[in-house]
This record gives structure tokens, C-alpha cells and sequence, in this order.
């Protein structure tokens, strides 16, 4: 991480700690004050409304937010919605986007002039809250403005929205050709996923670290007993390994290496969970407690965008396809 890339995360972490609620579900303070430091449309080019920074300063940019549970929909504005629009030769507008990948439920149709989009997008993250949704389907990406579809309240294990969209003959605010596929969507996002789970074991690792630390039982610290620093050694290492993954994964964008990750970084978030709570006992499982914060969101983020099953098939599938080629894909990343 250069200079530059240090003092953005920094200043990205300093919003967080000062406006960061956990509690919330959604926080719009926080999310006005990303966009005066020009976060939120981080990787979108210049020309477009963003930032035009790469995937490996949003990476970190989310493992910031991933720490503070943020309850803002940084992931899929910047790296979802704002990359759909942008690589239609769209302009990235302002505010909270979402975006969603169409199923086989969901049409869009041309009617003369106009275009209409019908169906059920199910589990699309904040869409109660946002400004508008990017919807690809059939080779186009529809965007839908707020007022343009209806929304069934939903939300996941840690309280975020994840809501149920209706469109019933929506009307998109623009609809244009893209190459965007519905595996580089599907790659996008369980990159996001990956670097927000990065981020939330580290705040876990550290309330457990810290917790080990401060606790006394039968005359020392938890932290003396050799069964709870294997504990804290175990979580510190599936904590590193999973900035690591996130980091290599940013550095490749697609293919097998984001595949590994989100399928590692899924199976170590169990782990960490796990831990966390045997090393706090039952004070961490209490709404009181802050821990609760960091695993509720990795037990949900390690099954959205993919679990690790889905995503070990996937790397598997890859390492078949390469045959006599599998070693320069490991080595060389090249998916």
C-alpha cells in the first residue's frame, strides 16, 4: 500500500470510527460524509463520475468499512452499480445504487420507443434505501430509478437489508448494450464480500484479543491459558490469510484467484466466528456485546455472493479446464 493509498484508508477509517453506528441498518450521515471524501464511486473512471481508482484501493477502502460495520452500500454502488453503468458508457450518478443480475423470472422488453422491464429480483442489498438499481439482463443494463419499483422489506442475519424488488412493467431510466457478463458480476461481487469479511475478522480477532486480555479467571488472564492463545493464534492466522486473499484477488480481478478467495475467506470466517465466541463465552452472543456486530455480518457476507461450496466448484471446474495448463494458472493467475 503506497503513501496515498494509506492516507485515503486512513481518513476512510477516521469517518467510520467518528459516524459509524452498528446498530443501524442504515446510516445516511455515514454515507454523505464517504461521498465528500470521494469513496463511493471509488473504481468508476474519471470521465464517469468516480474516482477512476483501481480494485486493489476499493479493497481496502472496503476492509476499512468491513472493520467498522458499516451499514452502507459501499460495495454495490462502487463496484457493482457503478461499474454496470459505467461500462455502458453511462455517467455514475450521486447517492446510494444497488445492482442485481436478472433470473429467468425477470424480461425486459422493447415496446416501440420505450423499454419495460417485469419480474422479481430477490435478496438485492438496500434497495429500500437506494437511489436507483442496475439490473443486467439479456446483454443490456436497466437502470431503475427509485419510485420505479416496488420493494418487500427483507434483511439478513445481521439486520442489513436484503430485499425482495418488484418490477411490474418498470419503466428504466436508461437501458443500454454492455459486454458486462453475468460471471464478471457474480466475480464483483464476491470480491466485495470477501474484503468486507476481511475486514470484520479483524475486529473480531481484536475483541477477542483484547477481551483475552483484560478477563481474569482463576487468578490470570485468559490470555495466560495455553488452550485460548492457540484460540487467538489460530484466528490471527485466518485473519492474515484473508486480507492476503482479498488483496491477491483485487490484484487479479476475476477469475481463479477470486474464486479461491471468496471460497477461502468464506471457510476462515466460520473459523474466526467460532472462536471468537468460545474465547468470549457467553457475554458475546448478548446484544450488549460488540462482537455480535462482526459475526452476525461474516456469518451472512460468507453465503452471499457465493458460499465456499459454490465457489470451490468453480475453482475446481477452472483447474479441470486448464488440464496440462493447471500449473501456470496457479502460478500465474491467469484465468
Amino acid at each position: 500500500m503506497n503513501d496515498v493509498v494509506e492516507a485515503l484508508v486512513s481518513t476512510v477509517d477516521a469517518v467510520c470510527a467518528r459516524y459509524a453506528d452498528p446498530e443501524q441498518t442504515w446510516n445516511p450521515r455515514l454515507w454523505d460524509e464517504l461521498e465528500k471524501v470521494g469513496v463511493t464511486l471509488l473504481p468508476v473512471p474519471e470521465e464517469r463520475g468516480g474516482a477512476g481508482a483501481d480494485l486493489a484501493t476499493t479493497v481496502e477502502v472496503l476492509l476499512a468499512v468491513g472493520r467498522h460495520a458499516a451499514a452502507v452500500p459501499l460495495a454495490e454502488t462502487a463496484l457493482l452499480a457503478g461499474w454496470l453503468l459505467a461500462d455502458a458508457g453511462a455517467d455514475v450518478p450521486s447517492g446510494p445504487l444497488t445492482a442485481a443480475l436478472a433470473g429467468s423470472d425477470v424480461t425486459l422488453r422493447q415496446d416501440g420507443d420505450a423499454w419495460r422491464l417485469s419480474g422479481t429480483l430477490p435478496r438485492v442489498p438496500w434497495a429500500r434505501h437506494a437511489e436507483g438499481i442496475a439490473v443486467l439482463a439479456d446483454g443490456h443494463v436497466a437502470y431503475v430509478v427509485r419510485g420505479g419499483f416496488e420493494v418487500e422489506e427483507g434483511a439478513n442475519l445481521a439486520g442489513e437489508p436484503r430485499d425482495t424488488v418488484h418490477l411490474r412493467d418498470a419503466a428504466p431510466a436508461q437501458v443500454l448494450a454492455t459486454t458486462a457478463t453475468a460471471q464478471a458480476f457474480r466475480e464483483r461481487g464476491a470480491l466485495g464480500r470477501t474484503a468486507l469479511m476481511a475486514g470484520a475478522m479483524e475486529t473480531a480477532t481484536g475483541l477477542a484479543l483484547r477481551y483475552a486480555g483484560e478477563r481474569v479467571q482463576f487468578g490470570r488472564p485468559l490470555a495466560k491459558f495455553q488452550a485460548v492463545q492457540q484460540h487467538l493464534a489460530e484466528m490471527a492466522g485466518e485473519t492474515l490469510m484473508a486480507r492476503v486473499a482479498a488483496q491477491a484477488a483485487a490484484a487479479e480481478g476475476t477469475g481463479l484467484a477470486v474464486a479461491a478467495a471468496k471460497a477461502a475467506v468464506s471457510e476462515a470466517a466460520g473459523t474466526v466466528c467460532r472462536l471468537a465466541h468460545q474465547v468470549h463465552g457467553a457475554i458475546g452472543f448478548t446484544d450488549e456485546h460488540g462482537l455480535r456486530h462482526a459475526t452476525t455480518r461474516l456469518w451472512a457476507w460468507r453465503d452471499e455472493s457465493g458460499n465456499e461450496a459454490e465457489w470451490g466448484e468453480r475453482l475446481g471446474g477452472l483447474a479441470l479446464d486448464a488440464g496440462a495448463g493447471l500449473w501456470p494458472l496457479v502460478t500465474g493467475g491467469d484465468a
